[in-house]
């Protein structure tokens, strides 16, 4: 697969089959997670992967505990506006992703496949993400949806007991992917352009340029 469609085409993928994900295709999406840089070459990250059921029936109700508080803390303000006027563009939006989010909550246990990533010491996330995303373009081109969740947050203590993490080690967790091989079609997620978000030498400096459209298409 070209870079490029990689890149402009993984987005969260929440409605997926339950088909099993091969170990083949496991194996490539760890081995990408790994050749990520790290801070320092420390690689202080540990990657749990889930697909046991017995597993996956533990952490769903607490997942949806998890996205219960996300809904009421964080996009509280967000969805009471959207729910006011249901008919503003900006609302549409956001019901779309609330729709989905919702889905994938809704049937968390359902996920074939799912990736819990671990770092210590660094809260920022510097040395995990870049790692957790090499795990979501690996996936892309193998065909597998993707989806990152950092709702566990809410509900850390318990979700760490369901899988065992040790208390030694000051293990943090950072996110939680859930893979799936897609019931809808690949596509370009629609984002603000991206001269609307940066700039250029200073804080409101004018960027130089305008993308009004992406600069890759499925076409």
């Amino acid at each position: 697969m070209d870079a490029w469609e990689a890149i402009y085409t993984t987005r969260a993928m929440r409605r997926v089959k339950k088909d099993p994900i091969p170990v083949e295709v496991q194996k490539k999406i760890l081995d990408a997670a790994i050749r990520a840089p790290s801070g320092g070459n420390t690689q202080t990250w540990r990657f749990l992967l889930v697909d046991d059921p017995a597993v996956k029936a533990k952490l769903g109700p607490i997942y949806r505990e998890c996205m219960d508080m996300v809904w009421g803390s964080i996009y509280n303000t967000r969805l009471d506006a959207a729910k006011a006027s249901p008919e503003d563009p900006e609302s549409v939006e956001f019901m779309k992703m609330y729709r989905s989010a919702s889905h994938l909550a809704e049937h968390f246990e359902d996920y074939p496949l799912m990736l819990f990533a671990f770092c210590q010491f660094d809260t920022s996330g510097g040395s995990i993400f870049p790692a957790v995303w090499n795990a979501m373009l690996a996936a892309r081109i193998e065909g597998v949806g993707s989806s990152l969740t950092s709702a566990f947050h809410f509900k850390g203590d318990a979700m760490k007991k369901v899988l065992g993490v040790p208390e030694e080690g000051n293990w943090i967790f950072s996110a939680c992917v859930t893979f799936g091989y897609p019931t809808g079609r690949w596509g370009v997620a629609p984002r603000r352009p991206a001269h609307e978000v940066s700039f250029r030498n200073s804080w409101d400096g004018a960027l130089g340029f305008e993308i009004p459209e992406p600069l890759w298409s499925m076409d």
